[in-house]
């Protein structure tokens, strides 16, 4: 077990084999390469990836297929090498959410560059997908259809 400071939970203990690793960091955070990945809630759709030496620093995030259904994309073979994956079943993909000034109902999605995580090894990338029209906000709750009349 490994103890972790955080601005959100305070101090908690985290089980080493929960801990993921991001080879290169991610964009923006190189130099934050592991992080352990905690649930909002019970049987929330949202979750925390929080930085292991950073307490101040934790993402929202939510697993994209929640929430659109048909969003798909393909990870290219350097990624699959890279994470070593050998399992399809063993992966799992986050998107990151941003809450524009703290309006739940304005949050978006992160669809172009989704978090791919190897579950096998504790191995993920924040990987950018090319020749796709997703972008870093789509949004989680769309504006309903104004009714006409």
């Amino acid at each position: 077990m490994r103890k972790v400071s955080t601005s959100r939970f305070g101090e908690i203990e985290v089980d080493e084999k929960k801990i993921v690793h991001f080879k290169d960091g991610i964009p923006a955070f190189e130099e934050e390469h592991e992080f352990v990945i905690l649930p909002y809630e019970e049987d929330s759709p949202y979750y925390f990836m929080q930085s292991v030496n950073s307490p101040d620093l934790a993402f929202l995030l939510t697993i994209p297929f929640l929430f659109f259904p048909d969003y798909t994309f393909e990870i290219d073979e350097s990624t699959v090498d890279e994470l070593e994956i050998k399992n399809s079943d063993a992966v799992f993909y986050y998107s990151m959410i941003t809450i524009p000034n703290g309006s739940i109902r304005y949050m978006t999605a992160n669809l172009l560059a989704p978090i791919v995580l190897n579950s096998d090894n504790m191995q993920a990338k924040q990987v950018v997908l090319e020749n796709t029209n997703y972008t870093t906000k789509h949004r989680l709750f769309p504006e309903p259809a104004k009714r006409e009349g």
